[in-house]
């Protein structure tokens, strides 16, 4: 308090708020400030409703609940039991009102209901399950940002981080790129599933542009490249739904892994030093954890092959699947997309060349 009022002045203003003085009185009687006697008259009532008494140079502190505080007990309580039932299933605060009143005659007002089911829901949120799969049959693909490029002449260029993991054993990979277009994105795809040396049975990846032009749950529509892509290799593409990282958790924490662990504080002099760097910490430091999830193996290059380690069953990739000598595929005036040893046109044109296991 601004003003500190003497022993006198604190017990009158106490006395003539205890006989029902209102404060504009007490003020004018005492000639004090009514934001003053307001002040010491709020802390009267605090202390009075404690249990420990206040000693010299130290408000007193409050051992009980007070109203408005946990402690107070809702009227909501009796049906508890049916309330977490609804919340369970995902109802709203309203919802869960409205069904009361009908069920059981509920007399208390929305907001008791509200407060209620906020503090439900903060002791039991909600679960996300855990998905898992068959050893090829998934993998995840998300973007994140990379460690800077400074270039020779000065210049401090943003990367990002393509990376990709096997969701039945979390083996992962990582590439630095200076975009995030429909090129690079397939070239990514295709260097990953080299070194896994095999391609799954889909592809679970977020709704970004260079892959999803519009999504629709049952119908995504893909990049034609993306789809061609999917029906050469013989994988099928699943866009997650749109705001749910959940969905794709995996490669979500593995790109918060590389970036938290691989890249913090490092600044490289160039994209083929990153990705150099990216390949030894992913053979060294990555691929030797310990995984969290039960019967997760620790990766162990060198002492097994990747098939004998993690049990994977994947398609096979061609060996000469290498990308263009200028590191991307590339697109003709045909709608082609090239490489050394394939090609493969977009869906209107059809597919030419060894196109394979076309089922997507």
């Amino acid at each position: 308090m601004a003003n500190i009022l003497s022993v006198n002045q604190q017990q009158a203003i106490s006395s003539l708020a205890a006989q029902g003085w209102s404060i504009r009185r007490i003020a004018r009687e005492l000639k004090l400030h009514r934001r003053t006697v307001k002040q010491y008259v709020s802390a009267a009532e605090e202390a009075s409703k404690c249990t420990t008494i206040s000693t010299a140079g130290s408000a007193a502190k409050c051992t009980i609940s007070t109203a408005g505080k946990i402690g107070r007990k809702s009227i909501c309580g009796s049906h508890e039991k049916l309330i977490a039932e609804k919340v369970t299933q995902g109802l709203t605060a309203q919802r869960v009102y409205q069904d009361l009143k009908l069920e059981v005659q509920f007399t208390g007002s929305y907001e008791s209901v509200k407060r209620f089911v906020r503090r439900l829901r903060k002791a039991d949120p909600a679960r996300v399950w855990r998905i898992e799969v068959a050893p090829g049959e998934e993998v995840q693909v998300d973007f994140g940002v990379g460690a800077p490029i400074h270039t020779t002449d000065g210049r401090r260029r943003k990367t990002w981080v393509f990376r990709i993991v096997l969701s039945h054993s979390r083996k992962a990979y990582s590439e630095a790129v200076f975009h995030q277009d429909t090129e690079t994105f397939l070239r990514c795809l295709e260097n990953a599933f080299r070194h896994f040396g095999g391609v799954t049975q889909t592809i679970n990846l977020d709704n970004l542009k260079a892959a999803v032009l519009r999504f629709d749950f049952a119908d995504p529509d893909l990049n034609p490249k993306l789809r061609e892509f999917g029906r050469h290799y013989g994988t099928v593409i699943l866009p997650c739904l749109p705001k749910t990282p959940e969905h794709k958790g995996k490669v979500e924490n593995s790109v918060a892994y590389v970036k938290g662990n691989a890249l913090a504080g490092r600044i490289f002099d160039s994209l083929a030093a990153q990705n150099q760097w990216l390949a030894h910490w992913e053979a060294t430091v990555a691929d030797l954890r310990h995984h969290q999830t039960p019967g997760r193996p620790t990766l162990r290059p060198g002492k097994a092959s990747l098939a004998d380690v993690a049990g994977f069953a994947l398609s096979g990739v061609s060996g000469g699947a290498t990308p263009s000598a200028s590191g991307q595929l590339r697109g003709s005036g045909q709608g082609l997309l090239c490489s050394p040893t394939r090609v493969y046109r977009s869906p209107s044109v059809g597919p030419v060349g060894p196109a394979r296991g076309a089922h997507f």
